[in-house]
């Protein structure tokens, strides 16, 4: 949110009030905290206190290596409401506190400091003009000085009108939409050079500098800046992470207003933020998930390769079976099947009534297609409630439904007829929810596809009179927290798995999630993997998308088969389309039947397989990397900067990725094949031809490939254990398994692998004079 009219002034409209002076510096031993109290102009005498609005600052330490910041004008005024942070129990022996005075009294002269350290994370005040800097080993990671810690006053202007920049923003005359009159704002200072990554699933530039980001979940597709998973937290090239506390609508201007440094902007009266030190992308992850809660486990089975229904109107077990069935006939396994929309009847969504005009006995058909056909099954649903479905009347007389500020029933005929919102601030109505879905998983589902819980209305009531507009993005948060807690309730830890599309902070807990509606074109695909890497850098663990792309009604052949590529070397791997069935014999066999003949392994049946296989054989590896983001926060796919933020050209990177720590994958986003990407220095081994690049200072590489192949690099030093002979993704991990060394530059590495019995088995390899000497050692 843009308050001001370049570098001197404020827009029209803007009233400004900048903490201007650190006046007194408080260190309180016993919580170990420091407050300060800083005016709005330098108090030179008693009599400068008069008339002088000030800010209340409080900092202190929720846990090691991360120091929290409240700054408050009015404690009085509208306050923000935060995120469930998980704060260490005293003792905190990590965390001290001290002043230094350069004379008499509490507050000490102009200099004096108080300083809160946290593990290596320190910040110090400084009494004199406003001064709040966070170091870590003695470096400057970024600090608020001068004008940035700031109150904003937004006032009418007589004659004049203007409209509104986007759902929020202040206009050109200074006016917010329908939010706040008040807004508290701080800006943290950039370095140059840079760079600033995530804020969660965004499909525009991976790298943020430059961009303004407005923190409030929207449906507004892949091809735009609103995004369907907004997380107010990033973290920087600098070696640290910031997170907003506010589960409200936080605005980014990121090197924008300031292009020395990010903007931090809330309504109300109060902004509260973290500083999480790292210093590498991995410690800021691990700090951060810590803080905001670890990704679950998922069940081994989710890895497999799943088909939809997609977004048809028409299917029936018959129709469901010659998918499925087809897909056997031509050697492609499947994990899991997914029944989209129309499940249940239109008009009454969401109602979990099964439609029996097309699934009459459903519960047997589900047992033939969990025994018969070894499928795990997954059903969608959303939270709004048709009128016409069994659940609106139910959940009205229950008093479960949000309202209207007059008592009536919030509806609306956007989406199904007359939909109603269910109110999960209420607990006893998020029972009744999750007693719904527990209904629907003892008929044989196994996991719960989360559609949409982003359009939340604004002048509504809630059950536990929440201010309005703090439902809106976390919604989602208890909405999905719901559906997983009956499925784990169901099915017990680790084995509850979502397919979820909106989220917020506290959403990383409840995997998976998936990219939303996406283009079904190479740009569709791109934009895709820069919003994944950009939720991976968010705190999320796993990510998935649409494979041949959502929107469009048949996508090209070309792009589906890239994209199969891409799909099948991801967190997980999803067939799903709007009005077309994304079976690849759909694609490109027509083709042949006119003569037109693909080359031997390129079509799109081909192609499905091989990579199906290929991901099928890495379960050893990518199970066992799965289990990092429950334990350390590390995401199964992240950013060639996470993995290598000490290389310049990394920090960039946004259509290549590593996929663990030890596989990097280039996507091919074009019709010829063609692909240029970087491998980092050191040494790679391609996986496909066993060719071996060394490099001192990293290499670029420009290729061009078949359907078959895609760019696919196993790093010096890795051993990834493998099953050439797989054909679903749950098997003995450590069984009739290949183990494949690389070791180049490095004479010893070794891998561990963990059964789903969660024993664990070790594969140490080194290099001799007469090959490579393996041994392995077993945990029970």
């Amino acid at each position: 949110m843009k308050f001001n009219n370049g570098y001197w002034l404020m827009r029209d409209g803007v009233q400004a009030l900048f903490a201007r002076d650190a006046y007194e510096l408080h260190v309180d031993e016993q919580r170990k905290a420091l407050s300060v109290l800083a005016p709005t102009s330098m108090i030179h005498e008693r009599a400068n206190t008069l008339n002088q609005p000030a800010f209340n600052v409080e900092i202190t330490a929720p846990s090691e290596g991360v120091i929290r910041v409240r700054a408050t004008h009015w404690r009085g005024g509208a306050q923000g409401i935060g995120f469930p942070l998980n704060e260490d129990e005293s003792p905190r022996d990590y965390v001290s506190v001290s002043q230094h005075l350069n004379g008499d009294g509490e507050a000490g002269e102009q200099g004096a400091t108080a300083t809160l350290k946290s593990g290596a994370l320190e910040a110090t005040v400084t009494k004199g003009p406003w001064s709040l800097v966070f170091t870590a080993d003695g470096t400057t990671l970024t600090k608020s000085e001068g004008k940035s810690l700031a109150h904003f006053s937004l006032t009418d202007l007589a004659n004049v009108s203007a409209e509104p920049v986007g759902e929020f923003g202040v206009t050109p005359t200074g006016l917010a939409k329908d939010e706040s009159k008040t807004f508290t704002s701080v800006q943290l200072a950039l370095g140059v050079g840079e760079s600033v990554y995530g804020l969660g699933e965004r499909f525009g530039s991976f790298v943020k500098n430059g961009q303004s980001i407005d923190i409030w979940n929207e449906d507004g597709g892949t091809a735009s800046e609103q995004g369907y998973k907004n997380i107010p937290f990033y973290m920087t090239s600098n070696g640290y992470g910031v997170l907003i506390n506010d589960r409200g609508h936080v605005s980014f201007e990121i090197g924008t207003v300031n292009t020395e440094a990010v903007q931090c902007s809330v309504p109300g009266e109060s902004i509260d933020f973290c500083i999480i030190y790292g210093p590498t992308p991995k410690q800021i992850l691990d700090r951060y998930t810590k803080l905001v809660g670890r990704p679950a486990n998922v069940p081994a089975w989710s890895y497999g390769l799943w088909l939809t229904t997609s977004f048809t109107t028409t299917y029936d077990e018959q129709t469901i079976n010659s998918f499925i069935d087809g897909m056997a006939d031509r050697g492609i396994p499947l994990s899991a099947f997914h029944y989209d929309c129309y499940w249940m009847r239109e008009f009454h969504w969401t109602d979990f009534e099964w439609d029996r005009r097309y699934f009459g006995d459903i519960e047997a058909t589900l047992r033939r297609l969990h025994t018969d056909k070894g499928l795990h099954l997954c059903a969608w649903i959303n939270p709004y409630l048709g009128q016409n479905g069994t659940m609106f009347d139910e959940g009205r007389k229950l008093g479960y439904l949000v309202k209207n500020p007059d008592g009536t029933i919030w509806q609306t005929d956007n989406w199904q007829a007359g939909m109603a919102l269910v109110d999960f601030t209420n607990p006893a109505a998020r029972e009744w929810f999750k007693g719904k879905v527990k209904k629907l998983l003892a008929q044989g589902i196994d996991a719960i596809k989360t559609d949409f819980g982003e359009r939340i209305p604004r002048d509504v009531v809630w059950f536990d009179d929440a201010p309005k507009l703090s439902m809106h993005n976390w919604y989602t948060e208890l909405y999905n927290q719901t559906v997983f807690e009956a499925i784990e309730e169901t099915y017990g830890q680790g084995n509850a798995c979502l397919f979820a599309r909106s989220a917020t902070v506290g959403g990383q807990q409840y995997p998976v999630h998936w990219g939303g509606d996406c283009e079904s074109t190479f740009n569709g695909m791109a934009q895709t993997l820069r919003a994944g890497l950009s939720l991976t850098s968010s705190g999320f663990g796993f990510w998935s998308h649409d494979i041949g792309g959502f929107e469009g009604a048949f996508p090209d052949p070309a792009v589906y088969k890239r994209w199969v590529a891409f799909g099948m070397l991801s967190s997980h791997s999803r067939l799903h389309g709007s009005t077309v069935y994304r079976v690849p014999w759909l694609f490109d066999e027509a083709d042949e039947k006119n003569g037109v003949i693909n080359a031997p392994g390129q079509t799109a049946v081909d192609v499905l397989r091989q990579f199906t296989l290929l991901k099928l054989s890495l379960m050893p590896y990518l199970y066992q990397q799965g289990l990092q983001p429950h334990l350390n926060g590390t995401p199964l796919m992240r950013s060639m900067f996470v993995e290598f933020p000490d290389d310049p050209a990394c920090r960039a990177l946004d259509k290549q990725y590593m996929l663990g720590p030890d596989l990097l994958v280039a996507p091919v986003f074009s019709y010829s094949g063609e692909v240029e990407y970087y491998l980092p220095r050191g040494s790679w081994q391609n996986w496909f031809t066993g060719e071996i690049v060394r490099s001192e200072h990293g290499v670029w590489r420009h290729e061009q490939h078949g359907f078959d192949s895609i760019p696919l690099w196993i790093r010096d030093g890795s051993v990834i254990v493998t099953n050439p002979e797989a054909t679903s993704p749950e098997y003995d991990y450590a069984e009739d398994v290949q183990v494949r060394a690389f070791l180049d530059d490095v004479h010893e590495a070794s891998a561990t692998v963990t059964r789903l019995d969660g024993s664990t088995v070790e594969f140490r390899t080194r290099r001799t004079d007469d090959g490579v000497e393996l041994t392995r050692s077993d945990t029970r």
